[in-house]
Order: structure tokens, then sequence, then C-alpha cells
């Protein structure tokens, strides 16, 4: 029996897999895998990458804070900042990593200098992510095929 997986933003519904194998999960207090029947639970999301795995195909996200709820049947993830890995552009990462080393190096005000940490771990976060996605190279996405 598969696992319906849904990642959810502020803004949008990011991704939508009714079949999902298995969802590994970057929670505040370590990674966490969950595979169905699992039991229920309910846990914070933190900054890493959150993994959906569907037979040989495998879709990423870089995520950013939030919350989980895990269901026998059900994944629901309430990211504060979700984005796919095949979507990440490495030049606008570099770019604001670059912006925010510059901030803190060069000094900012205090009410500044934690977003200006958060928006460099934010880059860094996204950089591994997409060059682990490079070092493995070709990867099969999880594709809707059920619109079409």
């Amino acid at each position: 029996m598969p696992i319906h997986v849904e990642v959810v933003t502020q803004e949008k519904k990011v991704f939508d897999e009714p079949e999902a194998d298995m969802v590994l999960i970057p929670a505040t207090e370590g990674h966490m895998g969950v595979l169905p029947h699992h039991a229920p639970v309910l846990t914070t999301l933190g900054f890493g990458e959150l993994i959906i795995r569907k037979g040989n195909a495998e879709e990423s996200f870089a995520v950013y804070g939030g919350v989980v709820d895990v269901r026998p049947d059900k994944v629901v993830v309430l990211a504060d900042l979700a984005e796919s890995s095949f979507e990440l552009d490495m030049q606008a990462i570099e770019a604001a990593r670059d912006r925010a080393a510059k901030m803190l190096e060069e000094g900012v005000p205090p009410e500044l200098n934690r977003e200006a940490a958060i928006a460099l771990r934010r880059a860094e976060l996204a950089l591994r992510i997409k060059s682990k996605l490079q070092s493995r190279g070709a990867v099969l996405r999880i594709v809707d095929d059920r619109d079409e």
C-alpha cells in the first residue's frame, strides 16, 4: 500500500503524490524515514533535504522549517519554504550566498544579522542539495501523468 504525500507552503501546494513508497524527512530532532502504515507523528521540520521516493524515481526538496503531520496513509509537509531540487538555480543561489556572506563579513545592524545568517544557511543548503543531485547523475523524477 502506498502513502500519499503533500508538500505545501503558505503560497501553494508544491507537490502532491498519492502513491509514494517512502518519505525521508529532515525533522528538527534528526532525519526520519516514513513508510506506509507509519505510526501517527506530528513533528517540526528543520532546514534540510526532503526526499520522496516512488519506485526508482525520486523527488527532492530544499525545505526551510515548518511542521510535518505523519499518518498511516498520508504525510503532509507544511513547509515555511520549499524548493524542488530540480528547479534550484545555481547562479542565483551562489549570488545569494555571496551577498549574505559579504553582509556578515562587513557587519550589519543587529536586527539584520539574523536574516543574513538565515539567508546564508538557505543558500548553502540549496547548493549542497543541487550538487548532490548533479553528482548522482541522471535521477528519475516522479512525474504525475494522471493529468495528461
